[in-house]
């Protein structure tokens, strides 16, 4: 793997994960729309990730394909879902003007301990992500020296300098 690959892979990581934040604080910020633009309540979005790259089929394509395993590595948003599984909430509020003829509001299913156990993983999983590519870059600038300290040394050895 070269360095610059794993330059590649930690920023996709970051770049989802930074991704996921806005989700999650668009879902925060409409934890208390009953109406959107349809006519219904806002619903809770979940964001999927996958690996970056082409798809993998078989074992024989997979063995084929051994030298380039680390081409195309990284994360990608895949797709932004509406969660459908979870519940909306129902409050009783006869006077609210979106309340149904038995008085219940239907609020939207976002549960806020839920939304920021969620930001807390993608701010840590975005600073993991920050750290390897901080110390990706400090290797590589630690090897440049290295190489100018070589190059230097052997300047200095074809003109004869001590």
């Amino acid at each position: 793997m070269s360095i610059f690959t794993s330059f590649n892979v930690n920023a996709s990581g970051m770049t989802a994960q930074r991704y996921r934040m806005d989700i999650i604080s668009e879902n925060v910020a409409n934890m208390n729309t009953t109406r959107t633009e349809d006519g219904t309540p806002y619903r809770r979005k979940v964001v999927t990730f996958e690996e970056k790259g082409p798809k993998q089929g078989t074992f024989s394509s997979i063995f084929g394909t051994a030298s380039d395993r680390y081409k195309n590595q990284g994360v990608k948003v895949s797709s932004v879902k509406e969660d459908t599984w979870t519940q909306m909430n129902m409050v009783y509020d006869p006077s609210h003007p979106d309340a149904d003829e038995n008085g219940y509001v239907t609020y939207p299913n976002v549960n806020v301990v839920t939304e920021m156990t969620n930001l807390i993983d993608a701010s840590r999983s975005y600073e993991a992500n920050a750290t390897a590519f901080n110390a990706s870059k400090s290797m590589a600038a630690r090897g440049l020296e290295i190489c100018l300290l070589y190059t230097s040394d052997a300047a200095d050895d074809l003109i004869g300098v001590d």
